[in-house]
Parts: structure tokens; sequence; C-alpha cells
């Protein structure tokens, strides 16, 4: 039987780059495509207006589509999130795709079910392909309602995907809903794979064995997550069968650019999406755990398995009531200069009548092992780890170390040696977001002690060229100190070298 692929690289890898392309690597990419045996492109959305910076491919605005089309000799295909859209949209939506695209794919919840038909129908007015690509296959079994409604896409619908959104089914599953879809519906059958256990190869195929009518993969796998089957390794595959013919040149000038991204994004499978895959756990906060946040494979591991067992979380510990009061604090960062001025820091810290020490990183915490007053270290993300690895033989005399509030996303550890003085904190109340960030909650800690003056020391920011995740973890403290100085006119000062705007700057040698 005949069937199709389908590239969604722009599409499904905007997850990575936020929907923004070089436009020397789309030329790139819409002329190999035109060389190669792939029927369907993806280009991205079309989006109502979000509340975020998202890029041109998550909007394809109206120079976007012709020049795809112009580029292109491929059927082009945008796709709707249908949470996020509804059938009184799709003109305004879709009257400017009309002539340059061929397909229109409706991202579906199963639970959503019915209101995508009604959706489905006002986009087949207006003459497009539609697809349907309705997500959480391993979880179908489960949607019983949903399972009863298929065969209502009768009319509607020109294809309807099975789509593997947590990459954790296997060849019998594939052929199993195979049989579900097809007894209900004569709508032509697709396939979408996702790689988190490397089956995307395995099920595809097994797909198409069935008698799918269309496939979809990426170029290098880019996409969501644990990303998708490689474009390049279904067509390599389905040419060593002898079932079409290839122009590897016209493969390798697409897919070199891409391997360059991926050394940067890092995108395809690991041990947090494995454990997700095999547990059919949304991708989307391991994705945001993997590339952005500094949290351990074990942090993130402990999260999914705490997920799959339906637990909040392992460790519900004593609230910090900290009886002894504090005029000031000095919070201290894992930034160079913490150790580099460490000397004059400790200088600082003698000369200071009624101060305790909040380690929001234990990078420069060994610096000031020999000061007695009370230390206070903050375990978030992957810091109980860091904190006992940076510790042969830990003194618990003047200690405590704290935690964000119950239930914690990540789970938690502690160092058996720092069980009898760990607190978690009840809430954490000055800033509205980033409650498990080390900053908010070595903040918050200082304000329960009753902290009236902030320093801050080792928060030096990133300059130069900064990785993404620098950048977030940058603009996310600027927000926090942003939020303590409105939350009783506060003004954190920097003793160190700093190039946050929103703390004070002083020099340490100033105060000694």
């Amino acid at each position: 039987m005949k069937f199709e692929i389908l590239d969604c690289t722009i599409r499904d890898g905007g997850y990575y780059t936020n929907w923004d392309f070089d436009k020397e690597l789309v030329k790139t990419y819409f002329k190999a495509f035109n060389n190669l045996p792939v029927d369907y492109l993806e280009i991205g959305y079309r989006s109502n207006p979000m509340n975020s910076y998202l890029g041109e491919y998550f909007y394809c605005p109206q120079y976007v589509l012709e020049e795809s089309k112009e580029n292109s000799s491929k059927k082009l295909v945008v796709i709707l999130n249908e949470k996020d859209v509804r059938a009184e949209h799709v003109p305004d939506l879709l009257g400017p795709c009309v002539g340059y695209i061929s397909m229109v794919r409706i991202a579906i919840d199963p639970k959503n079910f019915k209101r995508a038909l009604v959706l489905a129908t006002a986009v087949k007015k207006l003459g497009f392909e539609v697809g349907f690509n309705v997500m959480y296959m391993s979880n179908w079994e489960h949607e019983r309602e949903f399972l009863g409604q298929i065969k209502e896409v009768n009319g509607i619908a020109d294809y309807f995907y099975m789509v593997d959104s947590f990459g954790g089914v296997y060849p019998e599953d594939v052929r199993k809903t195979f049989d579900i879809v097809r007894n209900q519906t004569d709508t032509k059958i697709g396939f979408h794979g996702h790689n988190n256990l490397q089956l995307a190869l395995i099920n595809t195929l097994t797909a198409i064995d069935c008698g799918v009518s269309i496939v979809d993969a990426t170029v290098t796998g880019m996409g969501r997550g644990a990303g998708n089957l490689q474009t390049e390794l279904l067509l390599t595959a389905l040419n060593g069968k002898g079932e079409l013919d290839l122009d590897f040149n016209a493969l390798s000038k697409v897919v070199d650019p891409f391997e360059a991204m991926q050394k940067e994004y890092g995108w395809g499978t690991n041990l947090p999406y494995m454990v997700s895959g095999a547990n059919s756990l949304p991708q989307k906060e391991v994705m945001s755990w993997v590339t952005k946040r500094f949290y351990s494979l074990n942090s993130i591991i402990r999260a999914l398995s705490n997920q799959s067992k339906g637990i909040e979380d392992n460790i519900d510990l004593k609230n910090l009531e900290e009886e002894k009061r504090y005029k000031s604090a000095l919070i201290i960062g894992g930034g160079p200069s913490g150790k580099k001025h460490a000397k004059a820091i400790n200088e600082f810290i003698e000369k200071q009548e009624d101060i305790c020490l909040i380690h929001s990183s234990s990078k420069n915490s060994q610096e000031f092992k020999d000061i007695h007053t009370l230390q206070i270290h903050c375990l978030a993300g992957n810091e109980g780890h860091r904190l006992e690895d940076s510790y042969s033989d830990m003194n618990i005399k003047d200690k405590l170390v704290v935690l964000p509030p119950y239930p914690r996303t990540m789970g938690t550890y502690i160092p058996s040696s720092l069980e009898n003085v760990a607190f978690q904190l009840q809430e954490i109340s000055f800033t509205d977001k980033f409650h498990e960030s080390v900053t908010s909650l070595a903040i918050e800690t200082a304000l329960k002690l009753g902290v009236e003056k902030f320093y801050f020391a080792g928060y030096d920011g990133y300059s130069g060229e900064i990785k993404a995740q620098e950048l977030e973890l940058f603009n996310e403290n600027e927000y926090i100190f942003e939020r303590l100085r409105e939350k009783g006119n506060y003004t954190p000062v920097s003793i160190t070298p700093t190039l946050y705007e929103s703390l004070n700057p002083q020099s340490v040698f100033a105060l000694i």
C-alpha cells in the first residue's frame, strides 16, 4: 500500500528554538527537500496571540506562507493547537493560508475530541485537507468515551493520526491501536512517533506494515523533548528495503546544519526522557528540567517516579520556626567572586554583630566553613547532592538546611548528616513565581528570620556569550530581586561585583 511521509521539523523543532529559525537554514531545508521523497512539509503553527514571545513559525505570518510556497515544491502544512483555537477563529487564522497551505492538522487531547470535530468542520469548509493529530496514544485505553467517538471523523478528517506523545508505545501497541481505529473509521490513518525509548523507527515501520497512509519524521529527530523519528533514518531504511530512491547528497545537505544545531540544543533521548516514556508521563516539564534548569538526574528521576506513583513528595519536614531574629543576612551564591573575595567576605562577616549566612549554592560554602554564626544551606534543585560532595565531614553545629514548601516537584534529597537539622518553609510569599528557585528560598528564609538588611555575594551574573539556560537564570534572579524590593522597600546590596541591576553595588573592601 502506498503511504506518504510528512516532515515536521520546523514545527516540532520550534520547541527548542522558540519557533525562530535562521533564514538561510530554512532555505537550505526547502531546497534539500525539493529533491527528497517526502510529500508534506509542516512549517509551523497558526495561532491566536499568546502572552509570551513565540517566534515567526509559531504564527506563520503571510510572508512566511509566501516564502515557503515560493521555495518549496512540496505540499505545505500548518497545525492548530485545539485547546487554544475555536471554530470562530478559523476565518482569520486560516483565510490567509488559502492558496499556500494544503493541509491543516489539529493537535487534539482525546478528552476534547467532540469539540475538535466542530473546529475541523470549520477548517474543512475552507477547502483544506484536515489531519486529526490525537495525542496520548498510550493512554487511549482509559479514554472510553473518546474511543466510542472515533467514527465521527468520517467525512470530516482526511487523516486520523495516532500520536505517541509520551514516546512509550511498543510495536504490539501500534498494531492493537491501529486495529481499534480501523474498526471505527475508514478515514486514512497516520502515525507520529516520539523517540523516548528509541522505538520510533520500529513503531513507524510497524505502522506502515499495518497499512497507515502517512507517517511523520523530523530531520535529526528534532522535536519536543526526546524528539521524533529521524527523517534521514526513515528514508535510509526505506531505501535499503528498495521502497524508494534517495538522493543522499540532498539528504546530507539538510542533515548537516541540523546536526550542528543539535550540539547546541541537545535534543534526543536521555535517561529522564526514557523514564517519562516508559511511564507515559508528559514531556513538557521534563524538557524544562533537562534543558533549562540545573537539576540533577537523580532529582528528575525522583520527580518522575513520584508522578508515576501518584506521590506528591517523599518527605514532609517540620516547618522552619527559628526563634532568634537577625538584623541582616548575607546570601552567598555560586559565582566566582564568592571564592575570589572570600577572605574579605569572612572579615566582613566577623565585623557584623547580628548576621546570618544563607548559602543559595554550595559552590562557595567551603570558603566559610569556620564562621561561627548561623549558616543555612538552601536545598532546592541539585543542591543536596552538591552540598554532600562539598564536604567530606559536615559539622552540623550552627547549621540548618532549608527546603521549599511541601510538596516539592523535584522530591527531596537531604544528606544523611543533615537530616536532624532539615526544615522546610511553610510558604514562599514575597514573589508570585519561581518558588523552587534557590534565590527565592534564601530570601524567604531571611524574611522568616526577621532580616531587615540584605547583602549578597557571589551573584556575579553572566557576561560574554551566555547560554540560554544562563540567560534564563539571570532573568529569573533579576525578577526575584525586584520582588524583594517591592516587598518592603528593601534595598539589596551586592558586596562583590555584579551585573544584576536590581542589586545595589558596594565594595566589600569599603565595608571592612
